[in-house]
């Protein structure tokens, strides 16, 4: 049995590709997307349900409304969350030059890590319909960016010191340079834990732990397996779809990933494992491989 601190799941649930495999029912048209969820948890290995967690990766571009939650709530067994991106509002320092941004592309963004937007805006309706049970880590995902360490890390430090502490938070950086000993301090100070980012640019998830001095910044870790290293976006995309199928086993991610999981049981930290398709092509897959390592290794060495 695996330990019931390890919460895999899937960095979001709503994949056409995997009718078939996670999804065996007949979905009317146009149902498929707002009811699959219910299914998702029921997916199952060696005779248990998979899956204790999901990503919700929509949340990045607006807020969850009330209606939402409860949509999710309706649809989410007991004791399994759900780990929403944070709205890219609050995490992107200057708007990219992309169309989607209109008026705001290319300019400065006056509520970078603005706490009181995010407790009115995000958390607002967690509270409202009392979500909190169901919810795992808020993920803060920082796109890489020209601040510096000093300044990057003076934000952060702002912004968490007036957050409830009701909700978990983590934050996932794609700046390599960030890590170190200023940036793992300020996560140290207020709970927020570092999330192990297998990402194209990013070092391997065994170096960014050395760099953070081997130690979890928060009482829970997070890991998210997103794509291979040195590989771009498209090109990760382009290789993994339709995401039905192991295209490639990266075999550094998996025994790094084991390795992490089990130092974080073995400090009693419940650890939160989500997995891209990009990563390998077929996240439930790649999870199940996960669980099957985490069942035949022995404790981790680093």
């Amino acid at each position: 049995m695996l330990s019931p601190l390890v919460r895999f799941g899937t960095s979001t649930w709503t994949y056409e590709g995997w009718k078939g495999q996670v999804y065996l029912k007949d979905y009317p048209k146009g149902t498929f997307t707002k009811h699959c969820l219910a299914e998702y948890w029921h997916f199952p290995h060696n005779g248990a349900p998979l899956f204790r967690t999901v990503g919700n990766d929509s949340t990045f571009y607006r807020p969850p409304t009330s209606r939402q939650l409860l949509a999710y709530r309706d649809q989410m067994p007991p004791d399994c969350t759900m780990c929403f991106k944070v709205w890219e509002d609050i995490t992107v320092p200057v708007f990219a030059s992309h169309p989607r941004y209109g008026l705001k592309a290319g300019k400065p963004n006056p509520h970078f890590l603005d706490a009181q937007l995010f407790k009115d805006l995000v958390l607002s309706p967690f509270r409202e319909v009392q979500f909190q049970d169901c919810t795992g880590p808020f993920l803060f995902e920082f796109q890489r960016h020209d601040l510096s360490i000093g300044e990057f890390c003076s934000k952060l430090d702002g912004f968490f010191s007036t957050l409830p502490n009701e909700f978990k938070y983590a934050v996932e950086i794609r700046n390599a340079g960030l890590l170190g000993s200023e940036y793992r301090k300020v996560l140290e100070a207020h709970g927020v834990a570092h999330v192990y980012n297998h990402w194209s640019y990013m070092p391997p998830l065994a170096d960014q732990h050395k760099r953070l001095h081997e130690a979890f910044t928060a009482p829970f870790t997070v890991l998210r397996l997103l794509t291979p290293l040195k590989m771009s976006y498209a090109d990760a995309k382009k290789r993994a779809s339709p995401y039905t199928k192991i295209v490639a086993e990266l075999p550094e991610m998996r025994r790094d990933t084991v390795a992490l999981i089990q130092q974080s049981i073995a400090q009693a930290k419940p650890a939160y494992v989500l997995v891209n398709n990009r990563s390998e092509g077929n996240a439930p897959k790649t999870v199940q491989g996960l669980v099957e390592m985490l069942r035949t290794t022995g404790p981790a060495v680093w």
